[in-house]
């Protein structure tokens, strides 16, 4: 992971400068964030490998896994903080700048743990280009020509993982060393936030469970699991726990609602067109992925019922969720969504809330640096990938 990067207090016209490629580089972030998890699990590690050196993969397995990542919702929760403190005298103190950015970084950590168990259920073989977390523990069994089942193990090995990170997790926002009054006040929504992702991707499995036979519920269905399991969680809750993190107001929350809600929904509407149509290069994935898993995502929901073809219907519900789909399936059950129009409509959909969202973030009550970040944002998580 990178190294330390100390933060220097940018101009306060720092609006009107060069914006870098990445919005999430402003005030060097992506670089602390990253030095925040390092010392971090430095300390964890040395305490798992205190207890037994036979631990040491497990914070091995996390580092890899964390190099890659997005650092989409520690980006949220630091410019959510960000656009509060940033109309005050605070604004500049290294300190508060420090521990915030820890704050932050600790939700990677809860969606490391999102990911490990979410890469299990849906039996995926990679994620960022690497094997998933629960192959890369059966390979290791298997290498070391261990008793008992790889599979089992590397499972197993998963979830402990996972749960690790959980923890950690509450353990890092816990201590990041802002004030305790400030941790108190956004510790409900830190709460929820991690209780809204659970239950989404429980909505996510039962929807799988349901299949396309009625594809209007279907729809329906996807669309709830979009709000939970993405949208609040991605992009509102850590606006919402950075923004009580600096003592923000009803009128701020009410805010960063009316731009986290719909950006989220797009940002996972984009995520599902990718995980059909996407480049494996840009993924990490291999190409249409999503289908083969099963997922029922509003954009497969949609066209299962627009589909007047009794032959495409059935090819739709026979060939989704088949792990044995080959390259010329995945083209034929492209073709199949692109002939309905669901593809255009969710591509509709994106760019409506997109724009509902950079107008939510235009009205806000916080600061003008964070108002122009999270325009980027939007603009970054919903942008098509080829």
């Amino acid at each position: 992971m990178g190294a330390d990067h100390a933060y220097r207090p940018e101009p306060r016209d720092a609006t009107r400068m060069v914006v870098p490629v990445n919005p999430l580089d402003r005030h060097d972030l992506r670089h602390r964030v990253d030095a925040a998890l390092s010392a971090f699990l430095d300390r964890q590690g040395a305490a798992l490998i205190a207890m037994s050196p036979e631990l040491a993969p497990l914070p091995t397995a996390l580092r890899e896994f964390l190099d890659g990542g997005k650092l989409m919702r520690p980006g949220f929760c630091y410019w959510g903080w960000r656009g509060v403190v940033g109309k005050t005298d605070a604004a500049d103190d290294p300190a508060l700048e420090a521990a915030a950015v820890r704050a932050a970084a600790s939700l990677e950590l809860l969606q490391a743990s999102a990911l490990i168990h979410d890469d299990y259920m849906d039996d995926s073989d990679t994620r960022r280009g690497m094997p998933a977390i629960h192959r890369r523990f059966a390979a290791a069994h298997r290498e070391a020509a261990w008793e008992g089942s790889a599979a089992r193990f590397g499972a197993a090995a998963a979830i402990l993982l996972g749960d690790v990170c959980l923890t950690w997790c509450d353990e890092m926002f816990a201590g990041c060393g802002l004030p305790s009054a400030r941790i108190a006040a956004a510790r409900p929504y830190f709460d929820v936030m991690r209780t809204e992702v659970m239950a989404g991707q429980y909505l996510d499995v039962l929807a799988q469970a349901h299949g396309l036979d009625e594809p209007e519920r279907a729809a329906q269905r996807a669309q709830t699991v979009i709000r939970f399991k993405s949208a609040k969680y991605t992009i509102e809750r850590p606006l919402h726990v950075g923004a009580m993190l600096a003592g923000g107001t009803p009128d701020v929350i009410a805010a960063y609602s009316a731009y986290g809600l719909p950006l989220g929904e797009a940002f996972q509407l984009r995520d599902d067109v990718l995980g059909v149509f996407g480049d494996p290069a840009a993924t990490g994935k291999p190409a249409g992925d999503d289908l083969r898993e099963g997922k029922q995502t509003l954009l497969v929901a949609l066209a299962a019922a627009r589909a007047d073809s009794p032959g495409a219907i059935k090819t739709l519900r026979a060939e989704l969720g088949n792990p044995e789909l080959d390259a010329a399936g995945v083209t034929e059950l492209q073709e199949i969504i692109r002939s309905t129009g669901a593809l255009d409509d969710v591509e509709t959909r994106i760019t409506a809330l997109t724009r509902e969202a950079t107008a939510a973030v235009d009205a806000a009550p916080i600061a003008e640096e964070a108002k122009g970040v999270l325009r980027e944002l939007a603009v970054m998580a919903t942008a098509r990938k080829k």
